[in-house]
């Protein structure tokens, strides 16, 4: 316990790390750029959870923080369908909820496209297959990406997201 103490006092308190910032502050631009050239800077997202652990939903919070800060690049999480670009799914598609995914994504204009999150959507997750859960995600909707995890580290979503934007 001592060594640590010492170690804290010589070093201080770390936060980020510095390695990781380098990569970050790369993926930011090219999120960025690819957001201004693809969608005129703004890219608005409707995430909806279909079923999960919310895992997922708590990494994706964490892109609204200082740290990430995806607004700032753009990107926004909008609580109207009827406001989005994207449908970001993440969850088993299950019985009572897949009426409402369905009723989410008709309610999002044209040009409109599917992301799932995480090992649910696409059935490889740690649930068993019930009476209470649907195929996957892919046989509902038309989805354009897959950004695979259980759950997937926010890095990980953004590098999903920018694959997406390079995808399309």
């Amino acid at each position: 316990m001592i060594r640590f103490w010492n170690k804290r006092f010589k070093v201080g308190t770390l936060t980020e790390n510095p390695e990781i910032d380098e990569a970050l502050q790369a993926l930011r631009k090219q999120l960025k750029d690819e957001v201004a050239r693809k969608f005129a800077g703004s890219l608005a997202i409707r995430m909806v959870d279909s079923g999960s652990c919310n895992a997922c939903e708590a990494e994706c919070n964490a892109l609204s923080n200082p740290y990430y800060d995806l607004e700032r690049l753009g990107i926004y999480f909008v609580a109207s369908p009827r406001h989005a670009d994207v449908l970001l799914l993440s969850g088993l598609m299950t019985f009572n909820m897949t009426p409402h995914v369905l009723d989410a994504y008709k309610q999002i204009p044209e040009p409109k496209w599917v992301i799932t999150l995480g090992a649910c959507p696409v059935m490889e997750a740690p649930f068993e297959k019930t009476f209470a859960t649907k195929a996957p995600a892919a046989d509902h909707l038309p989805v354009a990406h897959h950004i695979p995890g259980c759950p997937p580290e926010p890095l990980e979503i953004m590098r999903g997201l920018l694959d997406f934007l390079k995808k399309i």
